[in-house]
């Protein structure tokens, strides 16, 4: 039997929604289930693995080139079924939807890619996205979804760290509040395929 080390690394794809308030920048965030086997009671980004039917659900040409190039670097997966896995997720974990696909894919940028380390009951080749709020077809307060994220709120974004949260989903943080839907210098990748980790620029 395969130890836990061994675990399949499975594509997943995360989408953190960036909304302007008068005290300041807020994200979307929720918490999973005490029950869950990966990260119980942790808030976390809407996300999760991607499906089959994910494949073309997005036209390739609506995500900006150096996104594209950067989702599809030491990746097995084309860059819009990724984008399609986000939006779906969203959808699904909290209720929200994006208006015109294409419009507001064009809004989606490429922002982190992290690889669960060994040693996790379930391990994840995680690609992150950003947007702006105003990007939805909807009300943003109009929270529901699937119930697998409990206590879904837009938390100030400079509070959010007090949050009770994986490692992974901080540096996502860190990353969004400083740059917001934009990774200027490349995006980062934590990437524990290996038998070390490694850090680098996609």
């Amino acid at each position: 039997m395969a130890s836990a080390s061994d675990s399949a690394i499975r594509d997943a794809a995360g989408l953190i929604l960036v909304r302007d308030a008068p005290d300041g920048r807020r994200v979307l965030m929720g918490r999973r289930g005490a029950g869950a086997v990966f990260m119980p009671s942790k808030f976390v980004f809407p996300g999760g693995r991607v499906d089959p039917a994910d494949a073309g659900g997005i036209p390739a040409s609506v995500l900006p080139m150096a996104d594209r190039a950067a989702l599809e670097r030491e990746s097995s997966l084309p860059a819009e079924t990724l984008a399609a896995a986000a939006i779906r997720e969203l959808l699904e974990e909290t209720g929200l939807t994006f208006g015109n696909p294409i419009a507001a894919t064009k809004r989606l940028r490429f922002v982190f890619r992290a690889i669960t380390p060994p040693g996790r009951p379930r391990r994840f080749d995680a690609r992150f996205f950003a947007a702006p709020a105003d990007a939805l077809a909807c009300d943003p307060d109009a929270l529901g979804g699937d119930g697998e994220l409990s206590d879904l709120a837009w938390f100030r974004i400079d509070a959010a760290g007090r949050l009770d949260m994986p490692f992974v989903t901080r540096l996502v943080l860190a990353e969004v509040a400083a740059h917001g839907a934009t990774a200027p210098d490349g995006v980062p990748f934590l990437d524990n395929s290996g038998p070390a980790t490694r850090v680098v620029r996609l």
